[in-house]
């Protein structure tokens, strides 16, 4: 398997490319749910918070000056009716109908309701939604909604104009069609505002849905090359999974709430792979295997993880053991054998390199041992002949003191 056909949880991406929902694979890794393969952290536990909105509160009493005065539908009135939210220039509202006051404003983590027309920039209207529901802060819409509906009161009717970094960035989308790199611009109307449930009152399939949605968003933001929001969507989902119900669960929801925490799991470490956060990728596969020590995703994840690390004998182990369990990967085997040829290179040139710093210490200990046997037999001829020459002249001796007798 190539590097390019590495794909990440398409079968419930929901406003990604439809055909990549449906890809025909039968092996559990190339269809699964939440699987990322090969192409190919220390990531902090709080999630990604969303890009900061600049000097938008601060900019809050001027805006109120403007809504008090009269102001005009039309996207080309005056420069200063306009409110710049990032300060950039890339983000601003613009009051249409003003709402029932600065007290009426939502806040970060509440559920809103807005109706809302997208428009690109020629004019042509692209969707049209009349009850969108979303958790404001939580990276369920696109990111100018987000930044600037915290930024409006409830009633109020707003125009907002954004760059395509705070849309639909430079892939586009298919649903809601818009083409890569637009800039958009947002009728919006705050309908109303209402606080979050209470995990611990929320019924189990309710819980479970949510935490589902979660993710889903959590997957459209991986599609579009987002990590960082994808990391911080897959957190949220967690603690959704994590939270303690006061109210009974059966035994099946238990478990279908595991699934989506081990889901979570896995899908948040394939992001923190993208994101080169190698340490936190490594925790978020020990989660996951702490669950379903089994886990085919994590498993490979984990050894992916190791090598990257530089821990290839303990990466081999994991790849084998993901591989024992489903034999017919070839994802796996790809990734195994590639691992094993790199580790047998780095193991030949560590051998050539401690060859090198012992100066051949196998030659050098050849050449004692011949100059040691060499010495010894120079040893044993010389003992030889001085024993000799002393039995001869103990002879002579003797034969002299012989005759003298």
């Amino acid at each position: 398997m190539t590097e390019k056909e590495e794909t990440m949880d398409t079968s419930d991406i929901h406003d990604s490319a439809p055909s990549a929902k449906k890809n025909g694979r039968t092996s559990l890794l190339d269809s699964g749910e939440d699987f990322e393969v090969l192409d190919e952290e220390d990531i902090d536990d709080d999630p990604p918070p969303l890009e900061d909105a600049g000097g938008g509160k601060g900019k809050n009493t001027d805006e109120s000056d403007k809504r008090s005065a009269d102001t005009d539908p039309d996207p080309s009135g005056q420069v200063d009716e306009w409110l710049d939210v990032l300060g950039n220039d890339q983000l601003k509202k613009k009051v249409l109908e003003a709402g029932q006051g600065r007290d009426s404003r939502p806040q970060k983590g509440q559920n809103v309701k807005i109706h809302l027309k997208t428009y690109l920039k020629d004019g042509k209207l692209v969707e049209e939604q009349s009850d969108l529901a979303f958790t404001l802060g939580d990276g369920d819409v696109i990111q100018a909604l987000d930044l600037t509906v915290q930024l409006m009161e409830k009633g109020e009717k707003a125009l907002i104009q954004t760059d395509a970094k705070y849309a639909y960035g430079t892939r586009g989308s298919l649903e809601p069609e818009v083409p890569p790199s637009a800039e958009l611009s947002l009728e919006v109307e705050l309908l109303e505002a209402t606080d979050a449930p209470d995990l611990e009152l929320l019924p189990p399939a309710e819980k479970i849905a949510l935490a589902s949605h979660k993710r889903e968003r959590g997957n459209v933001h991986y599609q579009r090359g987002d990590y960082a929001f994808a990391v911080n969507s897959y957190s949220i989902a967690l603690q959704i999974t994590e939270s303690s119900s006061k109210v009974d669960i059966s035994p099946e929801e238990e478990n279908e709430l595991m699934d989506v925490k081990v889901k979570c799991l896995n899908n948040m470490a394939a992001s923190q792979l993208k994101l080169d956060h190698y340490d936190a990728a490594l925790k978020s596969c020990v989660s996951a295997l702490a669950h379903q020590p089994e886990n085919i995703k994590a498993l490979f994840r984990m050894g992916k993880v190791l090598a990257l690390q530089g821990e290839y004998t303990e990466a081999i182990q994991t790849l084998r053991k993901a591989l024992k369990l489903e034999p017919s990967n070839k994802t796996i085997h790809a990734e195994l054998s590639k691992l094993v040829k790199k580790h047998s290179e780095q193991r030949g040139a560590e051998q050539a390199m401690y060859k090198k710093m012992l100066g051949n210490p196998t030659s050098g200990s050849s050449s004692t041992q011949k100059h040691r046997a060499k010495s010894s037999w120079g040893l044993s001829w010389k003992w030889l002949f001085g024993a000799t020459a002393v039995a001869i002249g103990g002879v002579a001796l003797s034969v002299v003191i012989a005759a003298r007798n």
